[in-house]
Order: C-alpha cells, then sequence, then structure tokens
C-alpha cells in the first residue's frame, strides 16, 4: 500500500511534466498556470516597489528602460519567428532601476523586471546590461519560476510518501530516511534542475540579445567581470543553484554561433 502511495506521488509529477514550453519546446514539469502565477506576481512587484526607491530621472534608468524595450522587443520577434505570437498576450512589461547596492538583478512573470544600481558598475554598458536582462526575461518565458514551484510541491509530496514508508519503523530510522530524502532530493534534483534553468536562460538570453541588436559575444564580457567580481568566493557547483562562472562561460561560447544564426533568421546580422 505504502509503495503504491509513493509510486503514486510520482505518477502525478509525470504526467504534468508532459507540458510544453512553446519557447523552449521542452516538456516541462508545470502546476501552475500564468493565469494563476501572474496575478500574484503583478502584486508582489507593485509591493516591492513601494517598498525600495525607485530611481527614476537619471541616465542609467533610461538605460534600463531603454535596453529592456529592445530585449521586450526582440521577445516578440523572437515569438513570432516561433509562431507563438499570442504568448506574450498577458505580459505586462516594466523596467525598474532600484537604489540597492546589491550585485543582482531579476524578472517576475509577466514580464516585471528590477534592476538593482549595484550590479551596473559590472554591466558597465548597454551590452552587459542586455545580456543580464536578456537572462533574466528568459527565466520569465521559459515558466522556470512556476517550474520551480512545481518542483518544490514534488519534493514535499516525496517527503510525505517518505514518511508513510516509514511509518512503522523506529523514531531514528524515519529521522535517517527523511534527512537521506532531503539532502539527496535536493543535491541530485533540486539543485541540477535549477542549475539546468540557469543554463536555459542564458541560451535564450543570448538569442534575444542578438536579435535586439546586442553582440552576444559581449556576454563572455560580463560574466568574466562577474567572476573577477565574486573573487573565487562562490560556492561549489554540486550545491549550488547557479552553474560555476567557467562552465557558464564555456556554455555561453559554444551557444554563441547558434544566438546568431537565430537572429540573422529573425533579421539581424553580425559580421
Amino acid at each position: 500500500m505504502k509503495k503504491h502511495l509513493i509510486a503514486g506521488i510520482f505518477a502525478v509529477g509525470l504526467v504534468y511534466s508532459c507540458a510544453t514550453n512553446p519557447i523552449t519546446g521542452k516538456k516541462s514539469l508545470n502546476f501552475v498556470s500564468n493565469s494563476e502565477l501572474f496575478p500574484t506576481s503583478f502584486q508582489q512587484y507593485g509591493t516591492f516597489l513601494k517598498e525600495n526607491k525607485v530611481i527614476t530621472g537619471t541616465a542609467d534608468a533610461r538605460k534600463v528602460e531603454t535596453v529592456g524595450l529592445r530585449i521586450k522587443a526582440a521577445a516578440e520577434k523572437y515569438l513570432i519567428y516561433l509562431g507563438q505570437s499570442q504568448y506574450l498576450q498577458d505580459y505586462r512589461w516594466e523596467y525598474k532601476l532600484i537604489d540597492n547596492k546589491e550585485v543582482n538583478a531579476w524578472c517576475m512573470p509577466g514580464g516585471k523586471i528590477v534592476v538593482y544600481s549595484g550590479i551596473l558598475p559590472i554591466t558597465k554598458d548597454d551590452a552587459g546590461l542586455a545580456t543580464v536582462m536578456g537572462h533574466e526575461v528568459s527565466h520569465a518565458l521559459a515558466n522556470h519560476g512556476a517550474q520551480r514551484m512545481s518542483a518544490s510541491q514534488l519534493q514535499q509530496l516525496g517527503a510525505v510518501g517518505v514518511a508513510v514508508a516509514t511509518g512503522g519503523k523506529s523514531e531514528q530510522t524515519q529521522q535517517i530516511w527523511g534527512q537521506a530524502y532531503g539532502i539527496g532530493s535536493q543535491g541530485l534534483g533540486i539543485l541540477p534542475f535549477s542549475r539546468g534553468h540557469e543554463t536555459e536562460a542564458d541560451k535564450i538570453g543570448l538569442t534575444l540579445m542578438a536579435i535586439a541588436g546586442y553582440n552576444p559575444e559581449q556576454s563572455i564580457t560580463f560574466w568574466q567581470r562577474m567572476s573577477a567580481q565574486s573573487s573565487g568566493q562562490a560556492p561549489s557547483e554540486f550545491w549550488s543553484t547557479h552553474p560555476s562562472d567557467a562552465t557558464r562561460i564555456a556554455n555561453l561560447k559554444a551557444l554563441i554561433p547558434e544566438a546568431k544564426a537565430l537572429a540573422a533568421k529573425v533579421g539581424v546580422i553580425y559580421k
């Protein structure tokens, strides 16, 4: 009975994983629809802006807006090329620069983008900023937020299954199995899942910045600056949600020709 319950839990995940993301063309785990996710995302974004200092009227703020608009236009062109012109109909694009020294940027589901002022010394120019914004927008386009929520739900269901399966064992045995499941599902499931999202966002982001008219080769110099800024303090790749800087840069170098080729098909040519 317990074995059947655990099998049933993971069967649910397999059934839901049949959904195909239109921008990646891949089947992905996703229990949450955009119609459910976007209203909450927009509300949280509005709350965040009220609680933080938004920079307006400066050259940096205009740069964020300009690059954001070009990335948005590139996303629309790319989706038209893919035959998915309706995919962005519920997006409500917005681009804000926040006064915060943290080296960070993000895009919430539905196209709500924030760039922290602390990352601008590393992005330096429009191409560097396009690398960051293209990457963050790609997370939204590929529904990575919804997928991470779904993976977390499945992980929790698995924990319930382990608890049920070991319910007749001693308390010590239950703790051992619970800890083993937690470590194993995180190290072998959730973290590689997140690293895969980062690589996927890098790939889509390269294409977006290329279609937007920025040379994707400039992404390499940005990530080299990011690597130098971290001074080797990043955790081991195995226990990180992100690939190592060296892995990321190697992946980007390999992906640049494909990004340029896709941009050329959309109408942007690089010499």
